[in-house]
């Protein structure tokens, strides 16, 4: 008997925008903030939030048929809570906060994301750039608040990638580390976290050093872990046994990505790793959806940039010098491409 076709999974991608921006606007208001730790009802919520009576407990109720929010009760006499997961990764304030990237994405990228099928006419970015006619990283660096939400943003949406990588990989035969493109510093100071034989760098742009200053000089790792400024296109990388890009690969074009690899090669010591940290799109192009969608936001993003397979990264990573390659499945879609001098 043929299975019934039905037309659930159009309805719900080509309407995703609906439930997304439910989510954005809570962690916008920070919704998932207020009612951590406790059971609030629709009446504390909106007073603490703001909040219209219309549209109050339809927001507040499809947060909890999306498993976003817990909810005793029905309407008046509802009380609401969390969901685990949410009260984990979603509370401003804890260490496991990765709402940045949500706020990032709610502030610049939603808008941007409207213009795809311009960016898909046309190959040109639709961000910030349109407008200004500057790059996203100039227009992002020139605007020191941006700038601060951007790269804790990044590091956010990265932190389970790193924490997984910097515990993963085996450090034990490396005394020294640098994160090229390393915006607060995040992987580096879990590498020197996890691996006390480890020196490490975090290596970006001169705008970027007081923030990864601030954040090393908070952690314990002061004088293990270092900031350096520098353009990583113009500049030599520092002597390293490895030398880490998370998510940095994937801004450029190949010829680029080339250069940066071989850059990283010229700098490894003999026998180190260069090791780029990325949604890696699988082979056969269908399974990793994220790296997809990933690259279609380096369209929105970047003059040339776009996200890859394993077999693309090894093309470049023989044509720069390295021997072999491996890659290290991490969290989620995001893996660990490792090629070895």
């Amino acid at each position: 008997m043929h299975q019934r076709i039905n037309p659930s999974k159009i309805m719900q991608i080509g309407m995703g925008f609906w439930a997304s921006k439910v989510v954005l606007a809570a962690v916008d208001f920070q919704l998932f903030t207020l009612l951590s730790g406790g059971k609030k009802d629709a009446h504390q919520i909106k007073q603490a939030l703001n909040l219209h009576d219309r549209g109050l407990y339809d927001f507040l109720d499809a947060l909890t048929s999306l498993g976003f929010l817990h909810r005793e009760g029905i309407l008046e006499t509802a009380r609401y809570s969390n969901a685990e997961d949410v009260e984990m990764f979603l509370v401003k304030g804890k260490p496991t906060y990765i709402g940045g990237v949500l706020e990032m994405a709610n502030h610049r990228l939603y808008d941007f994301w409207g213009s795809l099928e311009e960016g898909l006419r046309t190959g040109k970015p639709q961000n910030e750039s349109k407008l200004t006619g500057k790059s996203l990283f100039e227009a992002l660096y020139a605007d020191q608040e941006r700038l601060e939400e951007f790269l804790k943003a990044m590091s956010g949406v990265q932190m389970g990638n790193f924490v997984a990588f910097a515990q993963k990989f085996d450090f034990t035969p490396y005394k020294t580390h640098c994160d090229m493109g390393g915006a607060g510093g995040a992987l580096a100071l879990l590498v020197a976290k996890f691996n006390p034989n480890i020196s490490s760098i975090s290596f970006d742009l001169p705008q970027v050093e007081p923030i990864a200053n601030k954040n090393i000089n908070a952690s314990d790792l002061v004088g293990r872990v270092k900031a350096k400024s520098g353009d990583f296109f113009k500049d030599q990388f520092p002597q390293a046994d490895v030398i880490t890009m998370g998510n940095i690969l994937h801004d450029w074009n190949e010829k680029d990505k080339v250069f940066l690899m071989t850059k990283a090669y010229e700098s490894l010591n003999e026998g180190g790793a260069f090791v780029a940290i990325e949604n890696v799109i699988d082979n056969d192009r269908r399974e990793n959806t994220f790296g997809l969608l990933m690259s279609l936001n380096m369209l929105i993003e970047t003059d040339e940039g776009f996200d890859y397979t394993k077999d693309q990264f090894d093309t470049w990573a023989k044509e720069s010098g390295y021997q072999k390659t491996e890659l290290m499945p991490l969290t989620g879609p995001a893996s660990a491409l490792i090629a070895y001098k």
